[in-house]
């Protein structure tokens, strides 16, 4: 029996070059990650990311000179070690935005489902254009944050067009990917009901290809990080939401007969 190091090497070799990217700039990784797709899951944060958003947890994943580049080939040996750990969980991609290196992803992708694992990946939908069929095939279950429905809002949150991540969903939809939707809570931004409505409206087009929408009470965790990167963090003020305003906005995502927690 091969072990994890050689499987690992297998599958880069049988590869030609121009098939994915060897490295790749990582801004952590979490062994043990029970938040993002089921299961336990390794989960590794790529740097990069198109978006400026208001409440973003990770400002300092948005530059991509600002991850360690790594080897593919070294995180798959990781991952084939820990496979057995995993095997109930899997292998998420976050970031950042993971999609900014999409070749990187591609291959870390075809290394974990050589390795059996279920594989995902949170993004945001924005650059959605760049997933092809293949990625598509890879990924077992798409996180997809839309973080507004109404464009001006969306804009304000994010600092670009929501458009790109309503077509990326419809996408999704349509070739019968698995997602979990999530809409993050912020009041006095997001929480407008015309707002918090008209995501669930449209979640509830995507048919059963959404499994489950998380509504996600904002909070402040990533403040010192903005300033420690000196950064402008205008939600200082922002208190996060209260458990019965978290609990309306989940009843109205229920309306639509989504799966919500």
């Amino acid at each position: 029996m091969k072990d994890s190091a050689q499987l690992a090497a297998d599958f880069l070799s049988a590869r030609p070059p121009c098939a994915g990217a060897p490295t790749g700039h990582v801004h952590s990784i979490e062994t043990a990650g029970m938040l993002d797709g089921p299961g336990i899951r390794e989960v590794i944060f790529l740097s990069g990311c198109p978006l400026r958003c208001l409440y973003c947890h990770n400002p300092d994943t948005a530059c991509l000179s600002n991850g360690e580049e790594r080897g593919a080939e070294e995180l798959l040996n990781d991952l084939a070690r820990r496979r057995h750990f995993l095997r109930h969980g899997g292998l998420t991609l976050s970031g950042g935005e993971p999609l900014v290196q999409i070749g990187f992803v591609k291959t870390l992708l075809r290394g974990a489902k050589q390795l059996g694992l279920h594989t995902a990946v949170d993004t945001s939908g924005f650059l959605g254009e760049r997933v092809d069929v293949e990625i598509l095939a890879l990924t077992d279950l798409w996180l997809l944050d839309i973080k507004s429905w109404l464009p001006e809002t969306y804009r304000r949150v994010t600092g670009v067009a929501l458009a790109p991540t309503l077509k990326f969903a419809q996408r999704l939809a349509a070739a019968y990917r698995p997602m979990w939707i999530r809409f993050v809570l912020v009041p006095g931004l997001t929480d407008a009901e015309e707002n918090v409505r008209g995501v669930a409206e449209f979640t509830s087009t995507l048919g059963s290809a959404v499994e489950r929408v998380e509504v996600l009470p904002f909070h402040k965790l990533g403040e010192a990080k903005w300033e420690a990167n000196g950064l402008p963090y205008t939600l200082r003020e922002t208190p996060p939401p209260t458990p019965e305003a978290t609990e309306a906005a989940r009843a109205i995502f229920r309306e639509g007969g989504l799966l919500v927690y």
